[in-house]
């Protein structure tokens, strides 16, 4: 069960009025530099203490890669390139589907079924798998995020990504 940031290490941007955490990084942490915005003005910190993800934090890094919107499905938040999903959240938003390499699966379940799952019995056919949000840190889901978008995107658009420029039709 998440707890709140301790209020020794919890403070509030006037500016903006919202939560900035200040907990102190740990060496296996990403620091990105930035304020994340978190839900309720408060951060979730899983039990080992390191920062959960959140919906805001998936949103965060879907929106900011290249031809990548945010759609409404069913009352499911999805994410795609064109017509192509590559991640969605369930509707408790506790739980990301993304793309991911079919044959490679199992492996990955395999190797961490706390953390990852199987996807549904109608996505199977996908290169498709679930991780829960709770078990995730935000290095782990930039990766798993962008990861899913390059396997949708034209190899040019992923390429300059990943290289750092920017592609002349980023759209």
């Amino acid at each position: 069960m998440p707890v709140l940031c301790s209020e020794a290490y919890a403070t509030q941007d006037q500016a903006s009025r919202k939560a900035v955490c200040t907990c102190p990084p740990e060496p296996s942490s990403l620091t990105l530099g930035k304020v994340i915005l978190r839900r309720r003005d408060a951060f979730a910190v899983a039990p080992g203490g390191k920062h959960m993800v959140t919906v805001d934090d998936v949103r965060a890094i879907a929106l900011s890669l290249p031809r990548a919107y945010e759609a409404l499905v069913r009352d499911q938040v999805k994410f795609r390139v064109g017509r192509i999903v590559f991640a969605s959240l369930s509707r408790d938003e506790t739980v990301m589907g993304f793309g991911f390499p079919k044959d490679e699966r199992a492996a990955l379940v395999a190797n961490d079924p706390d953390t990852f799952l199987m996807p549904i019995r109608s996505d199977e056919r996908y290169n498709w798998v679930r991780a829960r949000l709770a078990a995730l840190d935000v290095r782990q889901l930039r990766e798993l995020v962008t990861d899913a978008w390059a396997m949708c995107v034209p190899k040019g658009v992923a390429r300059a990504y990943f290289d750092g420029s920017k592609s002349p039709d980023d759209g």
